[in-house]
């Protein structure tokens, strides 16, 4: 696509006032065309592949094929086409399987015309773009959980970062030594490491010991 060319935009959502205020908005900027329309997930992703457009907008609930299926199907069948999500949701889960498909956006129906078009032409440089109310969503729902230590977890492993060995261990906590093993076997699954050293360092990291 050449600078002077139009931005061409596919919308989709299943409710056709939505669509038609959309284009309105679109329509105002003479650097964007609207190429086409589409009324659920299966439809847009028929009209993306024969239309190809540069820019797809889509609404993330729409009956069988949701937004997130859809935008995998669009991005499979046209590499280069940029879909941006917009809907009312602002569910944490619903933006990260979004972001996860490949969207290169998350927008919510309320933002203004100057919203939407500045979304669409970072879009189509390449740009990520996310309503500014959503980025904390987004960063929260990119964190993974920290995993749950149970409370001897924690004890075999703040003594373990002490240097005492398993039997020493065992006789601070009046336990076997084999229990004090279990524990830290436990530990490292829970943490994905394999050894004491880096349990002790991954649980202080996400601060799961004092």
């Amino acid at each position: 696509m050449s600078e002077r060319e139009p931005i061409g935009v596919l919308l989709v959502d299943d409710h056709p006032v939505v669509r038609e205020g959309l284009s309105a908005m679109l329509e105002l900027d003479e650097g964007i065309r609207v190429v086409g329309q589409a009324g659920s997930g299966e439809e847009a992703v028929l009209q993306a592949a024969r239309l190809r457009p540069d820019i797809v907008l889509l609404d993330l609930r729409m009956g069988a094929m949701d937004g997130v299926a859809a935008t995998g199907h669009i991005l499979r069948e046209s590499p280069r086409t940029k879909v941006v999500i917009v809907t009312t949701y602002e569910d944490d889960a619903d933006i990260l399987r979004a972001v996860e498909a490949g969207a290169a956006g998350y927008l919510l129906k309320g933002s203004s015309r100057d919203e939407l078009v500045h979304a669409v032409k970072a879009a189509a440089r390449g740009e990520t773009v996310l309503t500014p109310s959503l980025a904390p969503k987004l960063f929260r729902a990119r964190v993974p959980e920290a995993p749950m230590l149970s409370e001897r977890e924690r004890e075999v492993l703040q003594l373990v970062r002490l240097g005492l060995t398993n039997a020493d261990i065992g006789r601070r906590l009046f336990i076997s030594e084999a229990t004090v093993k279990t524990h830290l076997l436990r530990s490292f699954k829970k943490l994905s490491v394999s050894d004491r050293t880096a349990a002790v360092i991954t649980a202080l990291e996400r601060g799961l010991l004092s």
